[in-house]
């Protein structure tokens, strides 16, 4: 992913392009950090080998890292700028679920037995599309990154879950309503390595500042329980929740 970032980086440089807008995750901000107190902004990065951070995450990093490096060394008058949605959710255009709708389809098709006491900053699908928009012509987004997401406080899983049996009735009744105990994720982490995120960050709510993005991309966020619902519908619509 490093040197594909670097790749498509040169090539834009080459052709005249005046500017790349490259998307990266908030996995790049606010993962790997401890239970601090703290609000993540787009000063920050995460540490590549602190607590929760897994492979997507370090390849996150890195890409990140190389694009800002290449613009410092290389990239001429090429401008760069990144955006680091949260966990995007929202409806879905094809027959594919990616990235953290999963939890949505899983919670619709029964997949997931119950939830860890785990919570999610949230960003619909739209709004990512809309920052990407702006960042290529936005004055300001020049050499900028920016956080994506509502602005509200990160959501429990389980409180996800209690949304689609609300919005969702009988299409949701697959809907787990059960928590796992930490101690059934942190016992699982020790053998799967795609729990060990999960069990980083138990119990742990993520501040996130996307004022950034709302001054100078001018982005208005919907609210989270929109981007679930849309996810859900969207999915049942398209008999992925089966």
């Amino acid at each position: 992913m490093v040197r594909c970032a670097c790749c498509v980086l040169r090539a834009a440089r080459d052709a005249g392009v005046r500017r790349v807008v490259l998307t990266s995750a908030f996995h790049a901000v606010g993962f790997g950090h401890g239970h601090i107190d703290h609000v993540f902004t787009e000063e920050d990065w995460s540490p590549l080998n602190g607590p929760g951070v897994d492979v997507y995450g370090r390849s996150k990093i890195l890409a990140e890292k190389a694009a800002w490096d290449f613009i410092a060394q290389q990239g001429n008058k090429l401008e760069l700028t990144t955006i680091l949605p949260v966990a995007v959710m929202g409806p879905v255009m094809g027959e594919d679920v990616s990235g953290a709708n999963h939890i949505v389809q899983h919670s619709l098709n029964g997949r997931m037995p119950g939830y860890p006491n785990m919570f999610v900053p949230i960003v619909d699908v739209r709004d990512v599309a809309a920052a990407h928009i702006a960042a290529m012509t936005a004055p300001g987004a020049a050499g900028e990154r920016f956080l994506i997401g509502t602005g509200e406080p990160a959501i429990a899983m389980k409180e996800i879950g209690a949304i689609l049996k609300q919005e969702l009735g009988e299409k949701a009744t697959k809907v787990p309503t059960r928590s796992i105990p930490n101690f059934v994720v942190r016992l699982t982490a020790l053998f799967r390595d795609e729990f060990k995120s999960v069990a980083a960050d138990l119990g742990y709510v993520k501040r996130v500042s996307v004022d950034k993005s709302r001054t100078v991309l001018g982005i208005t966020p919907r609210p989270a329980r929109e981007a679930i619902v849309a996810a859900g519908r969207s999915m049942v619509n398209r008999g992925l929740a089966d």
